[in-house]
């Protein structure tokens, strides 16, 4: 069973109870490219900006109650998921969004009609154009949308960030007295507590939660009611701020009108600017997973200071062998994010005069890419960060073999002859502090002040309250 539909190109035959049209059939022979369909969350919002349209259409006295009553439900409906079938366009379809609010019309107007007791294709009752498109365009319905769907994403991201950032203070202070060897450049360095590590983690995210923050706040600005070009030709002013205002409603989101519908119609740096924030962020993920692999490496032949959770058996061969698999997976998301936020930085600055034609892309990698980041960053912190343990003995046995405290004698003796007993100490396999004594540079007592925990890891010369007197 078939219906026909026709436009200004022709005509096309539909499958009789599709809620989709020629516009969207055309789109999809058109852009079959991914074989992926549009994120849920962009559908949700561009439901969601249809019922805000159709609502105020509907006070301003441009849309008869009834329609505008079954355009809310089919809304609705579209918005929960229940349409979502019907949405055929490829993710990566031209045409700067049109392809998608194009499907999005004739979706919501069919399921309206079939509310109203029509069917579909009813086109003279409500029409995808017509009435679905009243007081819009493509050009600030989507990016509008695209936003919504952003700040949505951005605000339950940042709230998963923080807990994330949460569960790394509380290691940090778990472990804020345990000692071990800090490394700078895969060498030793200078001792350093296992809080400490944990603690350089937990600000790195929560700059990264400033950050997410600090997005939120530019994109959430739309261009709604600017239809085409951002002039606002063919809308009301009334529309523009009461849609605005119920889109705010309808969402629980903190979004406004923008500034400059022009401007924002046309520039899109305010993407680029939440993908550099999104790249800087799984930078970081990737620095903290690459740390967790190398301080948990062994666990017996290689550092092994901390244990992370066990959560799968790693390997087909070799028996008993389980692996980092989940800060892996961490820094694979990673990689994929600053991979996107090439291809968004670029689509962005391939704006033409008054609109970008690439927002599709756009939105598809910013979508994925968050989407990703929340997943991600839920899963490290429930299974593998949560469940991290320190192996104390481990920290104190390299510890012990290292020469690392050296650093802390140099105020007391000079850089080249702690520089000379370090090399004694690496060359001979004997304790930095034993050489101290049998060379009667200090106590047993005077080394204990020194290197205590506390000592060696806040600013100041270790020791100093207690050896003034040795300080040259």
């Amino acid at each position: 069973m078939i219906r026909i539909e026709r436009d200004s190109l022709g005509e096309f035959s539909i499958p009789k109870n599709a809620y989709y049209g020629i516009h969207a059939l055309r789109a999809k022979k058109n852009f079959s490219v991914t074989g992926q369909p549009p994120h849920r969350e962009l559908i949700w919002a561009m439901a969601i900006v249809k019922k805000a349209c159709a609502w105020v259409n509907r006070e301003i006295g441009m849309l008869e109650d009834n329609k505008a009553d079954s355009i809310l439900k089919a809304c609705d409906e579209l918005a929960v998921g229940n349409l979502d079938g019907q949405i055929i366009v490829d993710a990566l379809s031209g045409g700067a969004g049109t392809t998608l609010n194009m499907n999005i019309n004739e979706v919501i107007a069919n399921k309206a009609l079939e509310f109203m007791g029509f069917e579909k294709g009813s086109y003279d009752v409500i029409h995808p154009l017509f009435h679905m498109n009243l007081n819009q365009s493509t050009n600030d319905v989507f990016p509008t949308a695209v936003k919504t769907a952003i700040v949505r994403l951005l605000r339950e991201f940042a709230d998963e960030i923080a807990l994330l950032q949460g569960e790394f203070q509380k290691k940090e202070k778990e472990y804020a007295k345990i000692l071990k060897v800090g490394r700078t450049e895969l060498q030793d360095a200078v001792p350093v507590t296992v809080g400490q590590e944990f603690s350089a983690w937990a600000e790195a995210l929560n700059r990264d939660w400033w950050r997410l923050n600090k997005a939120l706040e530019r994109v959430r600005q739309v261009n709604l009611g600017g239809t085409a070009v951002g002039t606002g030709l063919n809308c009301p002013k009334i529309f523009i701020d009461m849609a605005i205002e119920k889109l705010r409603e309808f969402t629980g989101l903190p979004l406004a009108k923008a500034e400059n519908l022009f401007e924002a119609t046309q520039n899109t740096d305010t993407f680029s600017e939440v993908s550099g924030y999104l790249k800087t962020l799984a930078s970081n993920l990737i620095k903290i997973a690459s740390d967790l692999r190398f301080l948990s490496s062994g666990p017996q032949a290689g550092i092994g200071e901390l244990r992370l959770p066990a959560v799968q058996v790693g390997s087909s061969i070799m028996p008993g062998k389980v692996n980092p698999v989940i800060p892996e997976m961490v820094t694979q998301v990673g990689i994929k994010v600053i991979a996107s936020d090439h291809a968004v930085s670029f689509a962005c600055s391939m704006g033409n005069l008054e609109l970008n034609p690439f927002l599709p892309l756009v939105a598809h990698e910013l979508i994925g890419s968050l989407k990703m980041l929340k997943s991600c960053s839920t899963l490290f912190r429930e299974r593998c960060i949560s469940g991290i343990t320190v192996d104390e003995a481990r920290c104190r046995e390299l510890f012990d073999k290292s020469s690392c405290i050296i650093t802390a004698f140099s105020p007391y003796l000079g850089y080249e002859t702690c520089a000379e007993i370090y090399k004694e100490a690496v060359s001979k396999g004997r304790k930095v502090e034993e050489i101290l004594i049998e060379r009667g540079f200090f106590t047993k007592e005077e080394i204990e002040s020194i290197t205590q925990p506390q000592e060696l890891t806040t600013p100041g010369f270790a020791g100093i309250k207690y050896l003034r007197r040795l300080l040259k």
